[in-house]
């Protein structure tokens, strides 16, 4: 079936629920490492403390992408996963900041990361599913719109009701900032209903072939069967998603370090050493978040760029660029002792960010045989997990013993993983045929 091109308005409301998905996402992206930190955590215990959410969705990623391939029903094709991991993350974000100990808040990232996850994997099918070829750099950039714009109020929002609604303190008894925990709130009324637009507003094709459609879905949803699906899927990989791989490898290597580092390293740096806990950490923290807001509010203008960028110079050097920007500007934190100019090393970040929730995916969803989008689009997130389950596992050992627990070199090292991506992106062959 030749698929219909779609008007600007139906594309948006087809990428609409990533806004609150992203705003969850980028709650606890921003937030995570102080309330582990809040809640006695040393520098390098948390990656280690992050591990059970990338290791779980290794394994959910490529399930829920091959059952969303293989279901249909009333309520659609991916939208029912939309729902479930919409419903189960908002109920974790009103839990999460009233953790009692780090090992709840653990276990809560677990279960809102896994969640997320069952949303988010099934959207990036979506634009394959909906859209013609020709339109899916503009679907992928859509949505790479509203991760920038929702990622900018759940990083700035704690930093607004402090500075400017004045919440302040903690409520007795706990630890956790009154203002992360109404943020945590917040972004969980704002996922659940973003998500139950695009479902209420998006209609999903039927198969193509009903008859055989089902068929494949009686033989394909056993256990041994998906495992085999998935193996086999992984076997047989098309050569620009083994290329990307690699690509994808680095550059989360890179957002990891500085997502789990930036901002309390930035407390050490710009903020000249403020004792972990004081009033003054609180609030130098909640500056790291409102960078992360910063450089989503460039993700979000510089998504517009994306495909018009990807024209003329071609996808793969679109993102090769992206990411070097990305690069320096992590390396440049290093150098940096005034605040505001930490809002320059922001941009770099926000170019490349924009370019990775897009173009990769853009490139990979010309290659993927047909009727398996769900399965290898799971596969291909095996490439951001696997990263962030080796530094997970390995870099609180690095850390401790050659860093020093010096959290700007790890966010520096960051940045000299990006830009290796930068160049392993130029080896990728993105022509289809």
């Amino acid at each position: 079936m030749e698929k219909p091109r779609l008007k600007f308005w139906q594309i948006w409301n087809m990428s609409f629920g990533f806004f609150g998905i992203q705003f969850g996402w980028g709650l606890q992206m921003a937030n995570m490492s102080a309330i582990y930190e809040f809640l006695g955590a040393k520098p390098d215990q948390i990656p280690m403390l992050w591990l059970a959410a990338p290791l779980t969705g290794l394994i959910i990623q490529p399930i829920i992408g091959h059952m969303s391939d293989n279901t249909w029903g009333r309520f659609g094709r991916r939208k029912p996963y939309f729902f479930i991991g919409a419903l189960i993350a908002s109920l974790c974000l009103i839990l999460m900041p009233n953790s009692p100990t780090i090992w709840m808040a653990a276990g809560l990232l677990w279960i809102l990361d896994s969640s997320i996850n069952v949303s988010m994997e099934p959207f990036r099918a979506f634009v394959a599913d909906m859209l013609p070829s020709d339109q899916r750099t503009k679907g992928f950039a859509m949505q790479s719109v509203f991760i920038g714009l929702g990622a900018v109020l759940a990083s700035s929002l704690p930093f607004i009701l402090t500075h400017f609604f004045h919440i302040t303190g903690s409520a007795e008894g706990s630890v956790i900032p009154t203002a992360i925990k109404i943020s945590f709130y917040a972004g969980s009324f704002v996922l659940f209903l973003s998500v139950l637009y695009t479902i209420f507003t998006t209609k999903e094709y039927p198969p193509e072939n009903p008859t055989e459609f089902m068929e494949k879905k009686k033989a394909g949803l056993g256990l041994k069967n998906i495992a085999s699906e998935i193996y086999s899927a992984i076997m047989n990989m098309p050569k620009v998603m083994r290329q990307l791989a690699v690509v994808q490898i680095f550059t989360w290597l890179g957002l990891f370090f500085m997502w789990i580092y930036f901002p309390v390293a930035i407390t050490k740096t710009v903020f000249q050493n403020l004792v972990e806990g004081s009033a003054e950490y609180k609030e130098a923290a909640q500056w790291g978040g409102l960078c992360f807001g910063f450089y989503s509010i460039i993700t979000f203008v510089f998504a517009l760029a994306i495909p018009v960028m990807a024209e003329k110079f071609t996808a793969k050097i679109t993102h090769s660029i992206c990411l070097l920007c990305g690069g320096l500007g992590l390396i440049s934190v290093w150098f940096i002792t005034d605040k505001y100019m930490l809002f320059l090393s922001m941009t770099g970040i926000g170019i490349a960010w924009a370019s990775i929730l897009s173009m990769p995916y853009a490139i990979l969803s010309n290659h993927i045989p047909k009727g398996k989008t769900g399965i290898y689009m799971g596969i291909f997130n095996f490439f951001i997990v696997l990263p962030e389950i080796l530094a997970s596992l390995f870099f609180g050992w690095v850390m401790l013993h050659f860093l020093g627990n010096n959290k700007i070199a790890a966010v520096m090292l960051g940045g000299c993983s990006m830009i290796i991506a930068a160049l392993l992106m130029l080896r990728v062959d993105d022509k289809t045929a």
